[in-house]
């Protein structure tokens, strides 16, 4: 008899969210482990350094958990949820930033080369993308991956909308001068 993974859907979502909401951990670990991968990857194009990426998704769920109350169901678990990853993963940017100015300059935050070519778990556009200085990495990860609008972007990235624009458009540009040498 073949045996087939059960097809994932909003309803399951909602099922176990309820769970949750009633303090079930099983349904809090079954919700984990349908969320971890994107929520991860979602992270990592964000942060391009697999322990903060992580350490952020890790937080995610946290916050998940003393959040789920908030979650009302007028859109889907995973609009909220990737919500949830994204603002954690800029904030997480924001705090360690003094840290990463001591370390190299914010210009060059992207991921090298050799480094995204190791990193598990990634390949095609993603190994493109962890390469991208951080301001042109997280617009274009918000904006075409995330499907934020420019406007929503500005404001979590404190940035006016013409330099979201800008950042989109440079990584673009780097992405296909890459994509193009390869």
């Amino acid at each position: 008899m073949l045996h087939t993974k059960p097809e994932h859907t909003p309803l399951c979502d909602l099922a176990l969210i309820e769970r949750v909401k009633a303090g079930d951990q099983n349904a809090y670990k079954a919700l984990y482990e349908l969320h971890i991968k994107r929520v991860y990857g979602l992270c990592l194009r964000l942060l391009a350094d697999e322990a903060h990426a992580e350490d952020a998704a890790q937080e995610v769920f946290v916050q998940v958990w003393h959040k789920i109350a908030q979650f009302d169901g007028r859109s889907q678990f995973s609009t909220w949820l990737y919500s949830v990853a994204s603002n954690i993963a800029i904030s997480y940017v924001r705090k360690h930033k003094s840290w990463l100015n001591k370390v190299v300059s914010i210009e060059q935050s992207g991921m090298d080369e050799q480094s995204s070519q190791s990193c598990k778990g990634l390949n095609g556009l993603d190994k493109l993308i962890v390469r991208l200085p951080e301001r042109a990495r997280m617009v274009f990860v918000l904006y075409a991956i995330e499907g934020y609008r420019h406007e929503e972007i500005a404001q979590q990235l404190g940035m006016a909308v013409g330099s979201s624009k800008s950042q989109y458009h440079r990584a673009r540009q780097l992405l296909q001068e890459w994509y193009e040498y390869e």
